[in-house]
């Protein structure tokens, strides 16, 4: 229910916005995709990085839990 709550502020924000400036409310609308698309490298990036510092943790405390951790 909350994605769809937030889909509709956007609606009607961006629907505010189509009254007040529709120069501008075209422009966002244009430029929305674009941002996402420059965006999604960094967005593939970050689960990568993610994942190689889970790799590493995990080689990293191997040894602590093959020999059983008194912690």
């Amino acid at each position: 229910m909350k994605g769809l709550a937030w889909c509709a502020t956007l609606w009607l924000l961006w629907c505010l916005l189509l009254v007040l400036s529709w120069p501008l409310a075209l422009l966002a609308l244009v430029l929305a995709p674009l941002v996402w698309l420059l965006a999604l490298p960094f967005a593939v990036l970050g689960v990568l990085l993610g994942a190689t510092l889970a790799l590493l943790r995990a080689v990293l405390y191997l040894p602590a839990r093959l020999l059983g951790s008194r912690g």
